[in-house]
C-alpha cells in the first residue's frame, strides 16, 4: 500500500510535516481542494438517487424542458470549460507523477474528483430545472464557493513560493479560480432574479406560450445545452419512426418563432422601418439591410459557429506534427522540482510533448470542431429557411395588392411572378447557406499558409501558388457546368412540352398524317438534350479530376521545391502536417466558386425583389364606401388617382388636395352606380 499513498511514501522528505503551518504543506493544501467535491458528492448522490421521486414539485405540463433559470447557457458553457480544465489538470498530475521517484496521489486525484463532481453539478442543476424547484440550488452555491476558496487558497501558495506563469500547474490553477468565481457569480444571479432564498416573495415564473400547446413538439429551443448541441431531444421521435411509420400529427407543430407569419412580419417591419425613416422618399428600401435587420443575429452566430469549427480544424495536423515528432523521443524536461512543496512542477510545453496528451487533445478537437459546424449549418439552414418563407408572404402579400397596370402594360408578366416565388427566393435561401462560407474562406486560407510556411518555408508559398494558379480554372469548370446544367434543363423542358402537345393533339395529328413531322421535331430536341447531358458529363468529370489533382500537384510540386531549395527532404512529421493543411485548404477554394455564383445570383434576385416590391400597388378603395369625398368629374380627370398608387412617390397629398376641392360635387351613391356598370 505504500505505493499508492497520497503525499508519497518517500520518508527523507517533510511530505507529512506541517511544522511551518498546515497551508505550508502542498500534500494538505491538495487534500483540503478535495473537501468542496466530497461535500457536494455527499450532498447531491442522496437528492438524486434516492429522494428524487416526487412528483408534487414537478410543473404540470406535458415538458419538462421549458425552465431555464437565468444563465443557463452561461451555466453550461463554463461547466464544459471546467471539464476541459480539469482532463488538462488530470493529464498534468500524471505526467508529474511519472517524473517523481515515488507516486503521489495528490497530483491527480482532486482533479479526478472535481471532474466527477463537475460532472454531477450539471446533472444536478439539470434535474433541479425540470422540476421547477431552485431552492435546492444552494447546495450548488455553496459547492462553488468552497471550490472558489480553496482554489484561491493554492494559487495564493504557488505566488507566494515563486512558482508563475512558465509552470503549467500554475496556470490550471488561475482558470479554475475564475471559472469557480464565474459560476459562484451565475448562481448569485440566479437568487438574485428567482428570489428563491433570502426574499420573502420569490418570482413566479410560467411556461412559454408555445409549450402550452400540446401540438408543439419541436423542442429545440428549449432544451437545454448539451440536448442541443447532440439533438437528443430526437430520439423518442426517430425510435417511433424506427418502429412504425411516422404520422404528421406526431411532428406536431412549430413554435411561434419559427412560423412563417412571424418571420414576414419581422422583415416587413424592416422593410417599412426604412421607408418611413428614409430622407429621400424616392429612395427604395434596401432588402439587404431589411434582411440583416431581421435575421442578423442568427447569420453572425452561425459564423461565429463557423470560425470556431475552421480554426479547431487546425489542431488537426498540429496535433498530427506533434505526435509524430515525439513518438520516438523522450520528453526534455524542462520543469522543476519547488522546495516546500517537494513536487515536479512542468511547463506547459513539456506536457505537449507528450503523445498520449497529444492525442487526447486531438480527439478532443474533432469533436468541438463537428459539433460547432453542425451547430453552424443547423442555424444556417434554419435561418435561411425562415428568410423564404418571410419572403414568400411579402410576395404573396405584394400580389393580392399588384395594381392590373402592370400586367396590362406589360411591366410585368405571369411569368416573371412565378420566377420570383419559384427561384428567387431559393437562390436567397441558397445564398444564406453558403453565407458562412464567405467570410470562414479567407481565415482558411490566410491561416493554412502561414502554418505551412512555418512547416516547409518558402517551398510551401510555391505548393499554396499552384493552388491560387489553378483556382480560376476550376472556376471556370464551375461556371460551365452550371451553364450546361440550365441548358439541359431548358431541352428538359422543351421536350416535354413537344411531348404533351403530341398526346393531346394525337386525333389530328393521325388525321393529318403529321406524325414524321412531330417526330422528327421531338428527336432533334432530345438530340440536343443528350449533347447537353453528355458535356455536364464531361465537365463533371473534370470538375471531380481538378479536385483530386490539385491537392497532389501542390504536395508534389512543395516537396519537390523543398528539395531544390533546402538540399533536403522534409522531416516525416513535417510531411504528415502539410499534407493535412493541404487537404484543408483545397476545400474553401473548392467552394469558391460555388459561393461566388450563389453571391452574384443573390444580388440579382435582391434587385427584382426590390423592383416587383416598388411596383404600383392598388389604392386605398375606403372612397368605394362612401368614406372620402370625391367627385365622379375628379375620378373621370385623374384615373391614376383611384386605380394605382406608386410607392416610390406616395399620392397622399394629391388625394387631400382632390377631395378638398371637389367636396362640394361630391354624389357617392351615383359614383357606386357608375363603378358597378
Amino acid at each position: 500500500m505504500a505505493g499508492l499513498s497520497f503525499c508519497g511514501n518517500n520518508v527523507t522528505k517533510n511530505a507529512y510535516s506541517v511544522d511551518t503551518g498546515m497551508l505550508n504543506n502542498g500534500c494538505f493544501v491538495d487534500a483540503l481542494n478535495l473537501v468542496p467535491h466530497v461535500f457536494l458528492l455527499f450532498i447531491t448522490f442522496p437528492i438524486l438517487f434516492i429522494g428524487w421521486g416526487s412528483q408534487s414539485s414537478k410543473v404540470q405540463i406535458h415538458h419538462n424542458t421549458w425552465l431555464h433559470f437565468p444563465g443557463h447557457n452561461l451555466r453550461w458553457i463554463l461547466t464544459f470549460t471546467l471539464l476541459f480544465v480539469h482532463v488538462c489538470e488530470i493529464a498534468e498530475g500524471i505526467v508529474s507523477n511519472k517524473q517523481m521517484d515515488t507516486n503521489h496521489l495528490h497530483l491527480f486525484m482532486p482533479a479526478f474528483m472535481g471532474f466527477i463532481a463537475a460532472t454531477t453539478s450539471v446533472v444536478y442543476y439539470h434535474n433541479i430545472e425540470t422540476s421547477n424547484f431552485p431552492k435546492l440550488l444552494l447546495a450548488l452555491f455553496i459547492y462553488w464557493v468552497l471550490a472558489f476558496i480553496t482554489k484561491s487558497i493554492k494559487l495564493w501558495k504557488f505566488a507566494e513560493y515563486g512558482v508563475g506563469v512558465l509552470h503549467l500547474r500554475f496556470c490550471i490553477t488561475a482558470l479554475l479560480v475564475v471559472l469557480y468565481g464565474l459560476l459562484m457569480a451565475v448562481e448569485i444571479n440566479v437568487i438574485r432574479v428567482r428570489r428563491y432564498v433570502f426574499f420573502a416573495n420569490p418570482q413566479k415564473v410560467k411556461p412559454p406560450e408555445d409549450l402550452q400547446d400540446l401540438g408543439v413538439r419541436f423542442l429545440q429551443p428549449f432544451v437545454n445545452l448539451l440536448s442541443k448541441a447532440t439533438y437528443w431531444w430526437m430520439n423518442p421521435l426517430i425510435i417511433g419512426a424506427h418502429k412504425r411509420p411516422i404520422e404528421l400529427k406526431k411532428i406536431g407543430k412549430l413554435p411561434i418563432a419559427m412560423r412563417a407569419l412571424t418571420n414576414y412580419l419581422k422583415l416587413k417591419d424592416a422593410y417599412e422601418d426604412q421607408r418611413q425613416n428614409a430622407e429621400d422618399p424616392e429612395k427604395a428600401p434596401s432588402i439587404w439591410r431589411s434582411m440583416y435587420r431581421a435575421f442578423g443575429r442568427p447569420i453572425l452566430l452561425s459564423s461565429t459557429f463557423r470560425y470556431l469549427a475552421d480554426l479547431l480544424g487546425f489542431a488537426g495536423p498540429l496535433c498530427i506534427y506533434g505526435i509524430v515528432e515525439h513518438l520516438n523521443k523522450k520528453p526534455v524536461k524542462e520543469g522543476s522540482v519547488v522546495p516546500y512543496f517537494e513536487v515536479y512542477f512542468m511547463s506547459s510545453n513539456e506536457l505537449l510533448q507528450n503523445t498520449s496528451v497529444l492525442a487526447v487533445l486531438l480527439f478532443l478537437a474533432l469533436v468541438l470542431q463537428r459539433t460547432f459546424l453542425q451547430a453552424s449549418y443547423y442555424v444556417t439552414i434554419e435561418t435561411g429557411i425562415n428568410l423564404r418563407g418571410a419572403l414568400l408572404a411579402m410576395i404573396y402579400n405584394k400580389i393580392l395588392r399588384l395594381s392590373t397596370s402592370n400586367m396590362s402594360m406589360g411591366e410585368m408578366t405571369l411569368g416573371q411572378i412565378n420566377n420570383l416565388v419559384a427561384i428567387e427566393t431559393n437562390q436567397l435561401m441558397w445564398f444564406l447557406f453558403l453565407c458562412p462560407n464567405l467570410w470562414a474562406m479567407p481565415v482558411q486560407i490566410v491561416m493554412g499558409v502561414i502554418l505551412l510556411y512555418y512547416l516547409l518555408g518558402t517551398s510551401a508559398l510555391i505548393g499554396a501558388s499552384v493552388i491560387v494558379l489553378l483556382a480560376p480554372v476550376q472556376y471556370l469548370i464551375a461556371t460551365k457546368l452550371a451553364d450546361t446544367q440550365k441548358s439541359t434543363l431548358d431541352q428538359s423542358t422543351e421536350r416535354l412540352k413537344k411531348t404533351t402537345e403530341i398526346l393531346k393533339g394525337i386525333k389530328l395529328l393521325k388525321l393529318y398524317a403529321w406524325e414524321n413531322i412531330f417526330c422528327d421535331s421531338v428527336e432533334d430536341t432530345r438530340g440536343k438534350e443528350l449533347t447537353s447531358l453528355r458535356t455536364f458529363a464531361l465537365y463533371t468529370s473534370m470538375s471531380i479530376f481538378m479536385n483530386a489533382a490539385i491537392p497532389i500537384a501542390a504536395v508534389l510540386v512543395t516537396f519537390v521545391s523543398h528539395a531544390l531549395i533546402n538540399k533536403s527532404k522534409p522531416s516525416s512529421s513535417e510531411a504528415f502536417a502539410a499534407l493535412a493543411l493541404f487537404h484543408i485548404l483545397v476545400t474553401p477554394l473548392f467552394l469558391l466558386s460555388t459561393v461566388v455564383r450563389f453571391a452574384v445570383k443573390a444580388m440579382v434576385s435582391v434587385q427584382k425583389l426590390g423592383e416587383f416590391l416598388q411596383s404600383d400597388e392598388i389604392g386605398d378603395d375606403s372612397w368605394r364606401n362612401g368614406d372620402m369625398p370625391v367627385s365622379l368629374e375628379a375620378c373621370k380627370k385623374h384615373p391614376g388617382a383611384t386605380k394605382a398608387i406608386n410607392r416610390s412617390s406616395p399620392c397622399s397629398t394629391r388625394w387631400t388636395t382632390m377631395s378638398s376641392q371637389h367636396a362640394d360635387h361630391c354624389d357617392p351613391t351615383r359614383l357606386r352606380t357608375w363603378l358597378s356598370r
